[in-house]
């Protein structure tokens, strides 16, 4: 926490007046649903940060997985290809036919 207000250079006096404005802008009864609300933001950040690492560290682990899988599966021979029809042959036997 001292980190974060050194981060800003804040000192007690500008905190309180900082403290003072919200308390003016907001009223009393608003503050607290203001916090709730902060807090409940903070936690679903933290939330999804915490998924994304979680998200990377999978990632991270799964080709090793797949590479050991694909050393192990058997090789197949490439398939041959069909034999196909000259063009000329297709053009002569459809003349023959009309």
């Amino acid at each position: 926490m001292n980190n974060m207000l050194a981060l800003f250079d804040l000192g007690g006096s500008q905190i309180l007046l900082i403290m003072a404005l919200i308390l003016i802008f907001f009223g009393a009864r608003r503050i607290p649903e203001l916090a709730k609300g902060l807090g409940q933001g903070i936690k679903e950040f933290k939330k999804a940060t915490r998924e994304v690492t979680d998200e990377i560290h999978n990632a991270a682990e799964a080709p090793q997985t797949s590479v050991s899988q694909a050393r192990q599966l058997p090789s197949t021979p490439p398939a041959e290809k069909p034999a196909t029809v000259p063009q000329a042959a297709v053009a002569q036997s459809t003349e023959q036919k009309a």
